[in-house]
């Protein structure tokens, strides 16, 4: 019997209350530390230290193995990020984000996801319990880094 795993997309659009380029620069999984209540990440590979087109990085996952990150497409001129991550034995997701300019003082925020399952337990995962969580972490994303870019302190869930 062979294994087909599920695929399935979500997406959400954030209002971020600042300019393109200062969303944009708080996208970094460095970065993330100072407005991400329970962000951490291990930086396997950067030139710079800090995000740009193939670093590599991981971060904790509840099961045996890390999650491991890769930046496939970091465009600052045309603020759009892409991420491939892989959790071991779970699941593989690639990640994109895009950001245009809404008004002088906000930007809209795409993020798409696109989940695969490595597994017949997240087959089931993703095709009946994914999208509720993934709104969740949506709405929390957006209202911490809305607080970070007003207050510029993190807030804590």
């Amino acid at each position: 019997m062979s294994f087909k795993g599920v695929q399935k997309v979500f997406s959400y659009t954030q209002v971020n209350n600042a300019s393109p380029e200062k969303v944009f620069q708080l996208l970094c999984p460095v970065r993330e530390k100072e407005w991400l209540d329970g962000w951490d990440c291990k930086m396997i590979h950067s030139k710079s230290g800090i995000i740009e087109k193939n670093c590599v990085f991981t971060t904790p996952h509840h099961g045996e193995s890390e999650t491991v990150w890769h930046v496939t497409n970091y465009d600052p001129e045309k603020y759009e990020i892409e991420f491939f991550r892989v959790t071991p034995n779970e699941t593989t997701v690639r990640i994109n984000i895009k950001l245009s300019s809404k008004s002088n003082s906000q930007t809209n925020t795409y993020i798409e996801y696109l989940y695969t399952a490595l597994n017949e337990q997240q087959n089931e995962i993703i095709k009946y319990n994914l999208e509720n969580s993934f709104i969740e972490s949506m709405l929390w994303w957006e209202s911490a880094i809305n607080h970070f870019l007003k207050t510029g302190k993190m807030l804590v869930s």
